[in-house]
């Protein structure tokens, strides 16, 4: 009886949005005309070449902000790696934001161990100021266009629902 109470019990936190310890954040889709440009940038990718924003115009972008000290963002890598072999061909391009203050010299070992299979850029206070970061993780989805079309802030996101999103975006069944 115990035992059937405690699964209950589990399963009730699970869904009412407590994973692992943290906030689980879902987001609606905004209307199209209600959506604002993504702020701009142009940064170094972890090969070393320009990585723009603009040149994902016609996709659907998950930009990711995460850190390699963030607990949250690491638990939703994978997902966002199985996102981007899943949906990849259906016009998804997944960009990971790296926020650790060390750059390249403490992402890069981490990047060659856990291989992370889409494009890591590394971020700076101006982006993390311009798209409002406060805290890790943050995922924004973007429109075709170039427009944010949602917003998960300062905790794990919904996998299901983000999912969703991705999927509706892209117009997938």
């Amino acid at each position: 009886m115990k035992t059937a109470f405690l699964r209950i019990t589990l399963i009730a936190l699970a869904t009412f949005g407590i994973a692992d310890g943290q906030p689980v954040t879902r987001a609606a889709l905004q209307p199209a005309s209600a959506r604002k440009p993504a702020p701009e940038f142009t940064l170094q990718d972890s090969s070393g070449k320009t990585a723009r924003l603009a040149d994902y115009r016609g996709k659907v972008v998950l930009l990711d902000f995460w850190a390699t000290w963030c607990h949250g963002c690491k638990l939703e890598i994978p997902w966002f790696s199985e996102f981007e072999k899943t949906y990849g061909a259906h016009g998804l391009a997944v960009i990971g934001v790296a926020m650790d203050d060390g750059g390249w010299r403490v992402v890069n070992p981490f990047l060659a161990e856990t291989h992370v299979p889409y494009r890591m850029v590394l971020g700076d206070d101006a982006l993390a100021k311009r798209y409002g970061i406060g805290s890790l993780p943050d995922t924004f989805l973007i429109d075709r266009q170039g427009k944010v079309a949602a917003v998960y802030k300062e905790g794990l996101v919904d996998r299901n629902d983000v999912e969703a999103n991705i999927k509706a975006m892209l117009a997938i069944q």
